[in-house]
């Protein structure tokens, strides 16, 4: 799932070197916290936050696929 995520950032981003995502597992859910450089942020969370809204939906289909609870946060 962190793979999957990183993979989509980065392919976003223009900086994708600075592209970092940390994985925080509490019990059965999984906390992706993703963080961009400031100029690629607008890229990540695209036009009224569609294109966050589509990789949560990504991540969170992949987290059911295994049978667990997944949130992504995105900031810097």
């Amino acid at each position: 799932m962190k793979e999957l995520v990183e993979y989509i950032a980065r392919s976003l981003v223009d900086n994708p070197d600075e592209v970092e995502v940390n994985q925080i597992t509490v019990d059965s859910s999984v906390i992706l916290e993703v963080k961009v450089a400031p100029d690629d942020m607008g890229k990540v969370i695209g036009k009224q936050g569609k294109i966050a809204k589509s990789i949560r939906t990504l991540a969170k289909a992949a987290a059911t696929k295994e049978g667990i609870k997944v949130t992504v946060e995105i900031g810097r």
